[in-house]
């Protein structure tokens, strides 16, 4: 059997698998990787080489800067910002919105932007008296444009602007995605502000995230305390509930006792709602404590700790209500100083996230364990093990038979044609497996197409760009588009509504304005 043959075959049990979703996409790709190993289409090095491959420490990189700027709560002064300025205007709400998330998501890529603005958004729409539906679908969208704006915006544009170089026509700049960035960004707010409330549902989810705006009122009444200012960008408080069978029923406490790890305070004590002391107590199953501490101290011992349970998660709640806390001007010292080795091209893309990184974590904005934390491991893999299959696409000559046929199918009409027909191959792909997966199997497809006909692959590869970020029909299409399912109430059926109108969007674009401004 033709090794393009097998190649064909993998590609095909890949799809396959995604689409069905009932084995972990990380494990596809792994199975991909040893499948090409397996079948002699690659050498075991060539099929392993996209664990060590520079794009795939990038991305990883990304996770760790993006998980930087949200716990040091850049983000939540960002959603501040949001909420004093936002009004009571739906327009203006949803402008608003989709600009900030536009801008986050240019940063610290699509997932990081959006998973940063759901609880803001969440808390906007209740404060604006507009269902939740109504504002959290645009925010996904909005990402999936604003991608479009840098190069660290998705994974995508550093595969794409990877691809580009490497195929002898140059790599894509820092900023150069801006130039159809802004454009596609500009008309996906104008296609939500007008159409969003007849395409959009009215509901709201069955159970909210948490605003922790009105938290340290609550609890300085609940637990009747005369200084409501629990929070600060140093300390803050944590309340606590003792479970059954825990090492602390039986035990004494009173308010003002100072912890065993000699770094937490006991502000005060509750029993069935209602408060205890300023005596000794002992400790039965039930009881609410507040403690008082450093916010690290507050996540070291509360969430390790299985004598107690925590109300809320002291890290969730920092991002919340301590707007630029400890650490966030170095953070965004360290964001700027990569975006500016990313825009002036001083190292490779991997070094200036690594380096950032690496700094973040030195400058102990951030911990080792909390980086390896922060990194998502599925994307990491996925993009890894789908690296070989792109790897082989392009050498065992699958890519020029697929190439060939595109070719023959658009015949005489040309390259408009050939970006066209690649467009619909990638956006329908891309409904139902992850973007990032599409685009390392039709980027070699566009390349050989292109060499095919003649043309520079790259207006074809920035089209292919564009139509993998128009993965807007399904909830599956990307995690962006998952993560706001629940909280904005949505079904699978309420995607697609939007989605087309916008997905024509992103053709006319792809196809319009992407042979304007990178020749053939």
């Amino acid at each position: 059997m033709a090794q393009s043959t097998i190649t064909f075959l993998i590609l095909g049990g890949a799809v396959l698998l995604f689409v069905s979703n009932r084995v972990p996409v990380a494990l596809v790709a792994i199975g991909v990787a040893l499948s090409l190993w397996a079948t002699g289409v690659l050498t075991l090095d060539e099929s392993l080489a996209g664990f060590g491959d520079p794009t795939v420490l990038f991305i990883a990189s990304l996770f760790v800067v993006s998980y930087a700027l949200e716990s040091t709560g850049v983000t939540a002064w960002i959603g501040m910002q949001l909420l004093a300025r936002t009004g009571t205007s739906r327009a203006r709400v949803v402008v608003l919105v989709m600009i900030v998330c536009a801008l986050l998501t240019a940063l610290i890529s699509v997932n990081g932007a959006v998973a940063a603005l759901i609880p803001v958004v969440v808390v906007i729409a209740l404060r604006v008296r507009q269902p939740s539906s109504q504002l959290l679908m645009p925010l996904a969208f909005a990402a999936h444009a604003g991608a479009l704006l840098t190069l660290t915006g998705s994974p995508v544009n550093v595969l794409v602007s990877n691809a580009a170089s490497d195929s002898g026509v140059g790599g894509f700049g820092f900023f150069e995605f801006t130039l159809v960035g802004i454009p596609l960004l500009a008309g996906t707010i104008a296609i939500i502000v007008t159409f969003g409330p007849r395409l959009l549902p009215h509901r709201n989810a069955k159970v909210m995230p948490p605003d922790f705006s009105e938290l340290a009122s609550t609890l300085a009444t609940d637990y009747q305390l005369g200084d409501p200012d629990l929070f600060s960008r140093q300390q803050g408080v944590a309340e606590v509930v003792i479970p059954p069978r825990s090492g602390l029923i039986g035990q004494t406490a009173f308010p003002g006792m100072v912890t065993e790890s000699g770094d937490l305070v006991v502000l005060a004590i509750q029993r069935n709602n209602e408060p205890l002391g300023p005596g000794e107590i002992i400790l039965a199953a039930g009881d609410a404590l507040l403690l008082k501490g450093p916010w690290a101290a507050l996540s070291t011992h509360v969430e390790a700790d299985d004598d107690v349970l925590a109300v809320d998660e002291p890290d969730q709640v920092r991002r919340q209500v301590v707007p630029l806390g400890l650490g966030a001007k170095e953070a965004i010292v360290v964001l700027g100083v990569m975006v500016l080795l990313l825009a002036t091209g001083i190292v490779p893309a991997a070094v200036a996230g690594l380096l950032a990184a690496g700094a973040l974590v030195l400058i102990r904005v951030v911990t080792i364990e909390h980086a390896y934390r922060s990194i998502s491991w599925t994307t990491v893999i996925l993009v890894a093990g789908m690296i070989p299959l792109s790897t082989a696409m392009r050498s065992t000559g699958a890519a020029n038979l697929l190439a060939d046929r595109l070719v023959d199918i658009v015949g005489d009409a040309g390259p408009y044609a050939l970006i066209a027909g690649l467009f619909l191959l990638t956006a329908v792909l891309g409904q139902l497996i992850s973007n990032t997966a599409t685009a390392l199997i039709i980027i070699p497809i566009a390349i050989s197409s292109a060499a095919e006909l003649g043309v520079s692959s790259r207006p074809v590869l920035m089209a292919v760009n564009v139509a993998a970020a128009a993965a807007l029909l399904t909830p599956v299409a990307t995690p962006a588009n998952m993560m706001v399912m629940e909280p904005g109430g949505y079904r699978f059926g309420d995607y697609w509504k939007l989605g087309l109108p916008l997905l024509a969007w992103f053709f006319v674009i792809s196809v319009g304005l992407v042979p304007v401004i990178w020749k053939f």
